[in-house]
């Protein structure tokens, strides 16, 4: 018999759960509250620049195979551009140093035998040591009580990639999170660590082809359509309220669950979740990059830490950044310009730019609320959860994203 799965919640958890569940001679209902789909993985058009940006910068790595697959499926694996192999850019601010880390393609990390490839003033029994303190580090465990959080291999490489996967200050971020990132990028060889960038935006890369996808595939989208309730008995779903209108659930139907842990949780009652978050700022400037600046570079000992250069545009991503949150946006801009034209080498006056920021941009990346997060399961048996913020054992990421409605869409398909 035909069944109904009801998608809640249109960021890309959901799309891929939705993605997933399309096709299938089933019938697909996308539910989002807001106006638009993507979440925090959105385009937008700013009227300040004159021109479409994103919610915020997001990274992609050869090596994230379900956010490659969920592109593959939509059509839009062509959207993302980066090097033909491992290389990333970075330079340090208090001496001027730049480099490239060039792992090699293999797992064998021959590379960090090579003084040309890995950070300088580092030396190979660093890297090798960091990853066997990593491997036997507990979920109880933060990083700080693995590692020496100081010296060159953790400030020039560590410290930066751990806060972009992490969200959270390495120190006292997960060591179990921190070990998987590692093990995922780095520990995978450098066939998983080519950087992908959507040069023309989230939104034509991830979003759109998503919602053509389903259109094509004979799901219903639903904007503006909030769930205020859940109506269940025993250990079943049984409708769904959307307020103006509620929503029954079939014996046969299921529904998944992909909204953001507060709103999870005030459906839920009784459910685990996390309770802390962290900030991510993000900067554009209205200025074509001079042509030797990289696609992305790293910045140690500045304020900004990454820099993606986009034909029309500089943009910057602070991670962990709550502490920027209440500096006034003039003065953060141009705080944030000092270090985009020392980089880029530009003597220009600050061009037009514009300041996004995401107050709750992912959960705390801490052991204590690694913790908090919940499988896929609910109280009901025909509801599972999706998110990044659930327990997927990545950090919040797209990739995270991505895996957790590929299994959600698999579990209600499935019945298991």
């Amino acid at each position: 018999m035909p069944r109904t799965f009801h998608v809640i919640g249109a960021g890309l958890a959901g799309l891929s759960a939705g993605v997933r569940l399309a096709g299938t001679g089933h019938g697909v209902i996308v539910h989002e509250a807001a106006p638009q789909a993507g979440g925090r993985c959105r385009s937008y058009f700013d009227q300040t620049l004159g021109m479409a940006i994103d919610n915020g910068n997001h990274l992609v790595l050869s090596g994230n195979r379900a956010t490659l697959g969920f592109l593959a499926t939509i059509g839009s694996s062509d959207r993302l551009v980066g090097p033909a192999t491992a290389a990333v850019d970075f330079i340090d601010l208090a001496t001027r140093e730049r480099w490239t880390l060039r792992p090699n393609e293999g797992r064998m990390p021959w590379w960090i035998f090579d003084a040309g490839r890995r950070v300088p003033g580092t030396v190979s029994f660093d890297y090798l040591a960091a990853a066997a303190r990593l491997l036997w580090a507990s979920p109880a465990q933060r990083i700080d009580q693995v590692l020496t959080c100081s010296g060159p291999l953790y400030d020039r490489l560590l410290h930066p990639l751990l806060l972009a996967a992490l969200n959270t200050e390495p120190p006292a971020a997960s060591a179990a999170l921190a070990r998987t990132v590692i093990a995922e990028t780095l520990g995978a060889g450098g066939a998983a660590c080519r950087p992908l960038i959507a040069r023309d935006g989230l939104g034509a890369a991830f979003i759109e082809p998503a919602l053509e996808f389903l259109a094509q595939h004979g799901a219903t989208i639903c904007f503006g359509h909030r769930l205020r309730a859940i109506e269940a008995r025993g250990d079943r779903v049984e409708g769904l309220d959307f307020g103006e209108d509620t929503i029954p659930i079939g014996a046969e139907d299921a529904a998944i669950l992909a909204v953001p842990p507060p709103v999870a949780t005030a459906l839920i009652p009784g459910l685990s979740a996390p309770t802390e978050f962290r900030a991510i700022v993000n900067a554009h400037f209205r200025i074509a990059p001079p042509a030797t600046l990289p696609p992305m570079i790293g910045v140690i000992n500045g304020i900004v830490e990454w820099i993606f250069a986009f034909p029309d545009r500089l943009a910057v991503t602070i991670s962990g950044a709550d502490r920027l949150l209440d500096t006034p946006r003039e003065e953060l801009a141009a705080l944030l310009w000092r270090d985009v034209a020392q980089v880029a080498g530009l003597a220009d006056s600050m061009p037009p730019w514009q300041i996004v920021r995401e107050r709750r941009a992912t959960f705390a990346a801490t052991p204590e609320q690694d913790a908090l997060r919940p499988g896929p399961q609910t109280p009901w048996t025909n509801l599972v959860l999706a998110g990044d913020w659930t327990a997927t054992g990545l950090p919040a990421t797209i990739e995270g994203a991505i895996r957790s409605g590929n299994r959600a869409a698999e579990r209600v398909a499935t019945g298991v």
